[in-house]
């Protein structure tokens, strides 16, 4: 069987919810030994839902592959076990409180003191500094503030991402920096003190948007629409299903224009031959738009398309995603019986991966 590329590497993981657990499950999905701390209760999310044979989804997805633990920090024994792990990791990663750590006894300083090899990776709502710097903050939350949900949904309200986006964002920020650090240790044999903010990676994501406010074109909901690109969004069929269609460029709407429309002239219009155009000129697109769509079926739709080469998608619900041909799957053990689900997005050629079980709830450590 192939070798993983992090097989030999232990990871501690001082974590909860759903950022950081997304980080160390695809540590563990490349081979990585990860031991989960959780609290004597376990970890909250394991409470969130029961849709997984009587588990939590969040749980039973991101927590595949890893060992788990039970310890109570506030005791010195537990403190004392936590050191010992440590003896022999390669990386911890925490999302506790900022400075919840340091007040433990186990503070960057004193950490790489002891543990110069280690690379240490601390998750946290807005970072260790700042005027927001302890205040709580979870997935939501960091969506409204950041603005996120200001360009969500349609035009009468803001809205939230229908998935824990800041969270998986947040985590896979995580990963790649932890990753640097590992390759930039193989060449020097230095440690790392990395920190990732919720906040800060969602605002880094933000900044297009961000800049089109700055520069005087604050964006507008749209619902299902580009703010920035047109035709891009939903039309309707004339037996009603609906296709959201995605023009990049002026190349592409000269032909859409031509093969799907029947109407090559409105590439020559100088309300619709470039993009800034076309969107200056949005209803009068989308009007041009919807039309040729209402009079086609949807396969009479897909056919033109297709022959006009234009990227479209179909709006599907989760039903849709669930019997979707192009859905990859994996199934994973878990102590109700095995799980189903989607399969992370990279695939090794040639390297087919395993997926190891989800932990049961550990029980606490007694005293020696």
């Amino acid at each position: 069987m192939t070798t993983l590329p992090l097989e030999g590497l232990t990871v501690i993981a001082i974590e909860q919810a759903v950022a950081a657990p997304f980080a160390t499950s695809r540590l563990a999905d490349a081979g990585a030994r990860v031991i989960k701390i959780e609290r004597p209760e376990g970890d909250f999310a394991r409470g969130y839902d029961d849709v997984a044979k009587g588990q939590a989804s969040y749980f039973v997805w991101l927590n595949r592959g890893k060992e788990s633990i039970a310890l109570d920090l506030a005791r010195p024994d537990h403190k004392a076990e936590l050191a010992r792990l440590l003896e022999g990791a390669d990386v911890l990663v925490q999302n506790l409180k900022p400075g919840a750590l340091g007040r433990l006894g186990f503070g960057f300083d004193s950490l790489a003191a002891r543990y110069p090899r280690l690379i240490v990776c601390s998750i946290s709502g807005y970072g260790e500094t700042g005027p927001l710097a302890d205040r709580k903050a979870y997935d939501l939350l960091i969506q409204a503030e950041s603005g996120l949900c200001s360009i969500t949904g349609g035009p009468d309200e803001p809205s939230r991402v229908g998935v824990s986006l800041v969270d998986i964002a947040t985590g896979a920020t995580a990963h790649a920096a932890i990753l640097e650090a590992l390759v930039r240790r193989g060449i020097d044999g230095r440690g790392a003190n990395i920190q990732v903010s919720m906040f800060d990676v969602m605002a880094d994501w933000l900044t297009v948007p961000l800049m089109n406010h700055e520069g005087g074109k604050s964006p507008r909901r749209l619902g299902l629409a580009h703010p920035s690109i047109s035709p891009y969004s939903v039309f309707t069929c004339k037996d009603g299903n609906q296709i959201l269609i995605s023009i990049q460029s002026d190349r592409e709407f000269t032909k859409f224009a031509a093969v799907f429309m029947d109407r090559p002239e409105m590439a020559r219009d100088p309300r619709f031959a470039t993009n800034v155009a076309r969107v200056q000129n949005r209803p009068e697109t989308d009007a041009a738009v919807a039309m040729a769509f209402a009079s086609k079926t949807v396969d009479e739709a897909t056919e033109r398309l297709i022959a006009a080469d234009v990227a479209f998608a179909s709006v599907n619900d989760m039903a849709g995603l669930s019997g979707h041909s192009q859905l990859r799957r994996i199934t994973v053990d878990t102590p109700n019986g095995p799980v189903s689900y989607p399969a992370p997005g990279a695939v090794f050629v040639g390297e087919p991966r395993r997926y190891g079980p989800v932990p049961n709830l550990p029980r606490v450590r007694e005293s020696a």
